[in-house]
């Protein structure tokens, strides 16, 4: 068919019979804005919590960042592969995962009976697939990746694309013979995902991440800074980032011991939190002595919740279904952050006690706990409970504290670590305060919000120890291989790129992964603005741009607008009034300048 004189063996998407339908309305599970307007822009559609069908829209734009990734991956020397999503239990059984990712991960059994998992990640199988092929060391450094959907079980999947139970991810994974082969390939991964966050215009911040169970020598994440972010980062002038996971406390001096005061009960009725507390011993008790606490209380005239010595009772089940009930005591003006607890504790997961857990424990007076009793030690494994009990390591040798004293209303001051009580050792679970102090020394810490876009990790040699991954080296003895992992969110990078590209009336797609370059949109009612726009996606298709044509003949061009504005291409060609005279409206939709010009003049500009 021809028309015109142009080819229209081109393909045109065209409105009229495109996939898309548009909704006016938020969807009412909808929480945050990526998901909203994914949802009305047709881009995507739920079909349960966390999980979501993609439309073509959806695909073409999820198509263009996958391939921005190909391309630096491609860069750094690495080569795909693609994994099933399904896959059998040994190999995650060999590596223990099968037990420890709990209740995070889909298991499931074929008709046999055998068990099967939806991926959460593949480490497992791209060990297994090097270790079958590569023999030497020769073969390495090798690098490999995948582009495939991982399944995890969130409890609460409700950030749309943000954090769902199904979703896209880029995982690489480098394998060298050598730590210093290690090195060189994890700096060439960390350089690609920079290129890559640089091309889609995400900000980023590079923090020093928790290297978990399995070891390695360095961990780091890429952060996108966002209110909306699930991960809390830490970040001083200086330079230091990490996230609260990987945080470590700056331990202070201990204190001298010689000429403190001995511990004093006292009464104080109906104070079972900090807060009552510290009103209690402002209301009753002398003012303290500066520094009592460490350096934190050395400018309090008055009792603060730094003063106060807090336990926190913590029930840990850990692999095998056993149950653990440990103290954590941490100073009262900080919480336990779930987060590293999570990390500190790991694998074991960790909640709150329960009732019954102190029905099980009477020795334990909830509102009044604490190390020490006139009679002997209350808390640790050699205690009247045999209860762990660990500190927070600001509590040093000499440091004086109010806490509980075992007895309801009462409590028990100048009460001093290294003399009257010790614990079974320290773990990092109190919340990261702005103004703490940088471990690296570049100053105090301020939080801030983000949300992980990337990780890059030595991994270092857990899963090819464990699933027998060794080569030949020079000299013809057998070493195991160390590896690299090393990941990108697909989908979550979408939602974070809708989340900041958008304004009250729609999506603004940036131009490298829209998924059209130009949206044509023919607002007359006469056939000559039909034709117009006709030829002008016939020819701007023809100079190398993808165009989608709004060319539905009984639809208003109000209609057509909100439409446009709502699907986000970032450049807009309007046929409508001047279409007779050969004339078009080119509408940049970041900046909202709209500017009339001939046909010809729009295609050179666009083409440019």
């Amino acid at each position: 068919m021809r028309r015109r004189g142009l080819d229209l063996t081109l393909v045109v998407t065209r409105l009229s019979h495109y996939f898309l339908r548009t909704l006016r309305e938020d969807p009412a599970d909808a929480e945050v804005t990526s998901h909203k307007l994914l949802v009305r822009a047709g881009y995507i559609r739920r079909q349960a919590p966390g999980i979501f069908a993609w439309l073509p829209l959806g695909l073409r734009v999820k198509a263009k960042l996958e391939q921005i990734i190909r391309d630096e991956m491609a860069a750094a020397g690495a080569y795909e592969v693609h994994f099933p999503a399904l896959l059998p239990r040994e190999p995650y059984e060999l590596s223990g995962r099968w037990e420890s990712y709990g209740d995070g991960i889909f298991r499931l059994q074929d008709r046999k009976g055998a068990d099967y998992l939806l991926a959460p990640t593949h480490e497992e199988m791209f060990t297994l697939l090097v270790k079958d092929l590569y023999s030497s060391y020769k073969d390495l450094p090798l690098a490999i990746y995948q582009i495939q959907d991982k399944y995890r079980d969130e409890a609460r999947p409700r950030a749309g694309l943000l954090r769902g139970r199904e979703f896209t991810m880029k995982d690489a994974y480098s394998f060298d013979y050598t730590d210093a082969g290690l090195d060189a390939s994890y700096q060439a991964q960390r350089d690609a995902y920079e290129r890559i966050f640089q091309r889609l215009g995400l900000e980023y911040v590079i923090v020093n991440a928790d290297n978990g169970l399995m070891g390695g020598a360095r961990s780091e994440e890429f952060l996108h800074p966002t209110p909306v972010g699930e991960d809390t980062f830490v970040r001083s002038a200086g330079g230091y980032a990490a996230n609260v996971e990987a945080f470590t406390t700056v331990v202070p001096a201990p204190l001298p011991l010689a000429g403190l005061a001995e511990p004093v009960i006292f009464d104080s009725p109906d104070t079972p939190t900090i807060a009552t507390l510290v009103d209690h011993l402002n209301a009753n008790e002398a003012a303290p002595a500066p520094g009592i606490a460490g350096p934190a209380t050395d400018d309090d005239a008055t009792w603060t919740a730094a003063h106060t010595l807090k336990n926190v009772v913590l029930a840990l089940t850990h692999l095998d279904g056993t149950r653990e009930i440990v103290v954590v005591g941490i100073p009262g003006d900080r919480d336990i952050d779930d987060k590293r607890a999570e990390v500190a504790f790991a694998p074991a997961a960790v909640q709150a006690a329960t009732a019954d857990d102190f029905e099980n424990n009477p020795l334990l007076v909830k509102g009044y706990i604490g190390p020490w009793s006139p009679t002997g030690a209350i808390l640790g494994e050699e205690s009247a409970t045999g209860i762990r009990y660990l500190l927070d390591p600001r509590v040093v040798d000499g440091t004086s504290w109010v806490t509980g004293a075992n007895i309801d209303q009462k409590h028990v001051h100048s009460l001093v670590a290294g003399r009257d009580f010790s614990g079974d050792g320290f773990v990092e679970v109190a919340n990261v305060l702005p103004g703490d102090p940088a471990p690296d020394g570049s100053g105090p810490v301020e939080l801030a919000r983000g949300m992980e876009i990337g990780h890059v990790f030595q991994l270092g040699r857990f899963f090819a120890e464990t699933l027998g991954l060794k080569v030949l080296d020079e000299n013809g003895k057998l070493v195991t291989v160390t590896m690299g992992s090393y990941g990108i969110g697909v989908t979550r990078i979408l939602a974070i790129i809708a989340e900041l590209s958008n304004d009250e009336k729609g999506l603004i797609w940036p131009s490298a992964v829209a998924p059209f370059d130009v949206h044509i949109v023919a607002a007359g009612k006469d056939a000559v603005a039909f034709d117009l726009a006709e030829q002008a996606s016939v020819r701007l298709e023809a100079a190398g741009l993808e165009v989608v044509y709004d060319d539905r003949p009984k639809v208003s061009p109000g209609v057509k607008f909100g439409d446009a504005e709502l699907v986000g291409v970032p450049r807009i060609l309007v046929v409508g009034r001047g279409a007779a005279a050969g004339e078009v409206e080119l509408w940049d939709r970041r900046t909202g300048e709209r500017e009339t010009m001939t046909l010809d003049d729009a295609i050179a500009r666009l083409a440019a």
